[in-house]
């Protein structure tokens, strides 16, 4: 009992002792702080580079694709397990905005390599969050599509009545409200019924002007017809292409994007490869038409991918079906299999009440395609079969490991480094309970003169250390907490009093906020080695105070 006693006494009367609480407290704080926020980032990560992709991924990373996939994905489509499965193409080329000048002559005015997705849009967006991040299908949904398309005009509403104005010198005039084309005009509609807010895109003239005439917002960019004539559709029709938001937007510090072109624009998209993917050395050049922007949160994928239509890069690729030629009689002697470059597929959780093992279905499905090497129902070349020999199956986190693991072993070192650096409150720790063991030198004497061993002895400053690390460990843990739950807003508070205070800008990480959640796993292993941390500092102070003689201890005084 007076172990408990001597221990309570010490930590109130001895206001040292407060030095190492406020050490153990920041130490906490500090290394709680680090964790929730890189752990937060990790599952950032995981979470974007989940939306744009399958639950499990057929791949055989090759640039020439693998044959046989329709026959693939019909055929597992029955399985129990699956949901959805869709090809999609990938190649590189070089994307183009072009301007067109006062004597007709064109100038490019961007132009960027680009990572390029050939994806059947309906399909992907069953199967993965693509379409979550896709800016003008949010607010005209309906009206994305990957087709042919023309340039959406916006214009005025000859029938209505002219909204009243007034000019410079205050006299009335009448003007009428600008609208966009009936389907898109339509689909706005909808989404504003919806209570669809942009809160994406950056402020501009357009927006201001739209809200003096008191006419609902019109999110994103449009061109104007120059005859202030009525809404229409301009231009040749082109397919379409859903473009990187970094590439055709500018990121401001508060995370929002000011658009550079109007929706329905040109660009125009140079391809190299040919059916073997070698370089051609005349490229294939295939005008677009700016239909969307997609936006998944990871600048590397925003700034580079563009995405088109499936069956188009496959036919600009030549990964259709064509006519297999004999070299030698030049004479056609079969069909060699359309090729695509991936197959995302979504699974169920749980089949017949069992949850679905991702791994072994990986495994199966490998099994499946190599199997058709052996099947006689496909002629396949030499080629086609060593690239059906190359395919894998693997789970979106296998996939993305090359992601997703770089990421956690940064919080790994960056968790160890301050770890190391909060071994200071150890150190303090053993200062602070040595010097009272020195001052208590009578104490332990009496203690020892009456009684009490040195185990008891030792126990009181034991005790001592991990009462300080229990207190500096719960006034760490909250005072942690509370500054990852209002990290932005401190941030906020830092950028008014400062602008060069801000530490998290959204224009140059990934994410637009900082992290902001305290894993309860987190906070509760770092409680319990601060604890043990000032237990083990107090050892040697507990050790010289029980190997103490009382005869020695009371001659000191």
């Amino acid at each position: 009992m007076y172990k408990l006693f001597l221990t309570l006494r010490y930590l109130r009367k001895r206001r040292i002792a407060y030095f190492a609480i406020a050490a153990v407290t920041l130490c906490v704080a500090m290394v709680l702080i680090v964790m929730s926020v890189m752990g937060g980032w990790l599952e950032m990560v995981k979470l974007r580079a989940r939306g744009l992709l399958g639950d499990v991924i057929v791949d055989n990373k090759a640039f020439q694709g693998f044959p046989l996939y329709e026959e693939f994905i019909d055929e597992i489509s029955g399985w129990p397990e699956i949901v959805k499965a869709t090809p999609l193409v990938y190649s590189y080329g070089l994307f183009q905005f072009r301007q067109t000048l006062r004597d007709g002559t064109t100038q490019v005015i961007q132009d960027g390599m680009a990572r390029v997705v050939g994806l059947r849009l309906e399909d992907v967006c069953e199967i993965n969050a693509f379409k979550e991040g896709l800016f003008y299908e949010k607010h005209y949904p309906g009206t994305t599509h990957l087709g042919e398309q023309q340039q959406p005009l916006i214009g005025y509403d000859l029938a209505g009545d002219p909204i009243p104005l007034k000019d410079e010198d205050g006299a009335i005039f009448g003007y009428r409200r600008p609208i966009l084309p009936p389907a898109y005009q339509a689909a706005l509609a909808e989404s504003q019924a919806q209570d669809v807010v942009d809160t994406e895109s950056a402020e501009d003239e357009n927006a201001r002007f739209l809200e003096e005439l008191g006419v609902p917002p019109m999110p994103g960019v449009y061109r104007i017809v120059d005859d202030f004539g009525p809404p229409r559709m301009a231009g040749d029709p082109r397919p379409g292409l859903i473009l990187g938001r970094d590439i055709v937007a500018k990121r401001h510090s508060d995370g929002r994007h000011e658009r550079h072109y109007p929706r329905g624009k040109m660009v125009t998209l140079t391809l190299w490869a040919t059916a073997g993917h070698s370089v051609d050395p005349f490229p294939i050049k295939q005008p677009f038409r700016y239909a969307d922007d997609s936006y998944t949160g990871i600048f590397e994928i925003d700034s580079q991918y563009v995405y088109c239509d499936f069956d188009h890069l496959q036919k600009l690729l030549e990964m259709d079906e064509a006519d297999r030629i004999d070299r030698e009689t030049g004479q056609v002697i079969g069909k060699a299999p359309a090729r695509c470059s991936q197959i995302q597929i979504k699974i169920t959780q749980r089949v017949d009440g069992k949850p679905v093992d991702p791994v072994a279905l990986c495994r199966r499905l490998e099994e499946l395609y190599h199997s058709y090497l052996s099947d006689e129902r496909f002629q396949l070349d030499l080629t086609e079969r060593k690239l059906i020999t190359r395919v894998e199956a693997m789970t979106w986190q296998e996939s993305q490991a090359h992601i997703i693991v770089p990421v956690e072993k940064e919080k790994i070192l960056v968790t160890i480094l301050f770890g190391i650096i909060s071994l200071v409150a150890v150190a303090l720790i053993l200062c602070i309970l040595y010097m009272i063991v020195l001052q208590k030198t009578r104490d332990i004497g009496v203690i020892k003169s009456i009684g009490g061993s040195s185990g008891g002895v030792a126990a009181i400053f034991i005790t001592y250390g991990a009462a300080v690390g229990i207190a500096g460990a719960v006034l760490g843990t909250i005072l942690g907490s509370l500054v990852v739950h209002y990290i932005n807003d401190l941030q906020d508070a830092l950028i008014w009093f400062h602008p060069s205070l801000r530490v998290w800008d959204p224009a140059v990480y990934s994410f637009d906020t900082i992290p902001s959640e305290v894993r309860t796993v987190d906070a509760v292993c770092i409680v319990a080695v601060a604890i043990l941390a000032s237990t083990v500092g107090s050892v040697a102070a507990a050790w010289r105070a029980g190997t103490m003689q009382p005869v020695e201890a009371l001659r000191y005084e």
